[in-house]
């Protein structure tokens, strides 16, 4: 399949109703705006298709291409392991220009290959092409099929460039990578009739760890989570899943659709930030996976479970509502975060006061707007100069958006917070609710904020008194350094005041010794 036609393919999307609605010529012309030369439009499709992969830990990740893409694409978000760490080292071809001036491409990555598989042992190499490798003609694929035959290993070819597009279309590109040569490559022994995968959770700073547990305690098995803290060989067999929950339909749609398609494997959109939203989504989880035979006593114990742990966690709560009830926050984020956090900021009676939707589905508007009635303050996007405006005129208390962003709220002297996936706290689940408010909490109501706003001291109106009162500092500097005359505004009675200390050490050399002898 030709480059174009995987671009084609992944625009043309019958599960996302905005993109069915359209006529033929306007789906063929996709659904992200063309990307500006020369800016990061949050991400190339190759960061998104590393997005997505990198987090299989086993897996040894190899970018055909110059220094600069690894290091670019290198760690970009704190997905974590509980195991191998392969996954964090920077594996890349470091093709020159006289590697490209000779053609040495091709080559160069089977070496590379080689040299991983026998160094590191991988159970599996994913192989990345950039925009240098796209643009000179390697053929990756047949080099990944040539090293896969040799040194029988999986050897996956990610054809995602980064000009290509966007990161969410990266993100679907691995996606189709992942259906086309991983998922459905492994036959299990171990098939039950409980397993599920999610899919479109990263497990950013443990997040799925916050979340595993309680599908343990349903006896619900994780056969696989694409791909956060995943291994190779989970992911291969993850066509035995009875359900799939997706996490982010923005990213991965087309995986799910198309495991239903070929697998019968049916999914369902959810989300774990919020009470409300885990409980919904451990519910949904259990009546699926009854539909398909599970023992129908799982929705029992599933309902027994949401109780036990929305009471613990509503008492942990408890202490926070009168510190954050009434606050206004700002939500600049995007995909499910849009909808998924105000739903958990509203049950702790918070006022949302502005979401945006970047990237999110349809379907993520609708439940924006059912969740904030008649008033969803949905915007694409703010301008700085517009978000500033907004901060600095006490419009929001806080603002929870990604990094780029922060400054325009420090510079309004406004409380902010990490929501996006560079940051280092986990917020999924029962547990990670209370840790996403208490941090909140703890932004809004930190001193430095009265501190900070406060006039500095040579902004401060001065009392009357003071304004009339001499400046013998600034007198004995104007006046000359061997006893000239006094100035007139000075009392005859009164000699002017030594300078002190701190007023000479701003002079050097003799003029300050001048000074102190007067």
């Amino acid at each position: 399949m030709t480059q174009q036609a995987r671009i084609q393919d992944a625009f043309h999307e019958p599960a996302c109703e905005k993109n069915a609605a359209k006529d033929e010529k306007a789906r063929k012309k996709g659904c992200s705006k063309p990307l500006t030369p020369g800016a990061a439009a949050g991400g190339c499709a190759f960061d998104g298709a590393k997005i997505v992969l990198q987090p299989i830990t086993d897996a040894a990740h190899l970018v055909h291409g110059p220094l600069a893409c690894e290091g670019n694409g290198y760690d970009n978000r704190h997905a974590a392991s509980s195991g191998p760490t392969i996954y964090r080292t920077g594996f890349t071809t470091d093709l020159s220009e006289l590697d490209v001036v000779m053609g040495q491409g091709e080559k160069k990555l089977y070496r590379a290959i080689r040299e991983i598989v026998e160094t590191h042992r991988p159970p599996a190499v994913f192989v990345y092409s950039t925009c240098v490798t796209a643009l000179i003609g390697d053929d990756i694929e047949a080099v990944c099929r040539a090293a896969a035959e040799k040194f029988a290993t999986p050897v996956v070819p990610v054809i995602a460039p980064g000009f290509a597009g966007a990161k969410q279309l990266g993100n679907k590109l691995a996606g189709q990578t992942l259906f086309d040569h991983v998922i459905g490559t492994r036959e299990p022994d171990d098939a039950g009739p409980t397993d599920v995968n999610v899919i479109g959770e990263y497990n950013l700073s443990g997040e799925l760890w916050q979340v595993k547990p309680l599908f343990e305690r349903l006896g619900i098995r994780l056969r696989a989570c694409i791909t956060g803290d995943a291994r190779y060989a989970d992911v291969a067999a993850a066509h035995t899943a009875r359900v799939n929950m997706m996490v982010c339909s923005a990213a991965l749609i087309n995986l799910a659709r198309k495991m239903e398609e070929r697998w019968g494997i049916p999914y369902f959109e959810g989300s774990f930030y919020g009470v409300e939203d885990t409980s919904d989504a451990l519910r949904r989880t259990a009546r699926l996976l009854v539909s398909r035979g599970a023992d129908p006593a799982l929705i029992e114990r599933t309902e027994a479970l949401i109780a036990e742990e929305e009471a613990r966690v509503w008492r942990r709560l408890a202490p926070y509502r009168p510190l954050l009830e009434g606050r206004r926050v700002l939500l600049y984020t995007g995909g499910v975060k849009s909808w998924s956090v105000v739903s958990a900021l509203m049950e702790m009676g918070m006022e949302i006061v502005g979401t945006s939707v970047r990237k999110s589905t349809p379907e993520d508007k609708a439940r924006i707007k059912q969740l904030m009635k008649d008033d969803p303050h949905m915007f694409e996007a703010i301008a700085p100069r517009d978000m500033y405006r907004m901060l600095k005129d006490g419009e929001a208390d806080i603002m929870l958006s990604g990094g780029r962003t922060q400054f325009i709220a420090l510079k309004a002297r406004t409380p902010w917070m990490d929501i996006n996936q560079e940051r280092h706290d986990a917020f999924a689940g029962y547990d990670g609710m209370v840790e996403m408010i208490a941090k909140i909490a703890g932004a809004i109501h930190n001193p430095v904020w009265a501190a900070v706003r406060r006039p500095a001291p040579w902004d401060a109106p001065r009392p009357a008194e003071d304004l009339a009162a001499p400046n013998w500092q600034a007198e004995a500097l104007l006046a000359p350094a061997h006893g000239g005359p006094v100035l007139a505004d000075a009392p005859a009675d009164d000699d002017p005041p030594a300078p002190d200390g701190a007023f000479l050490k701003a002079f050097k050399g003799s003029d300050a010794q001048e000074l102190g002898e007067c």
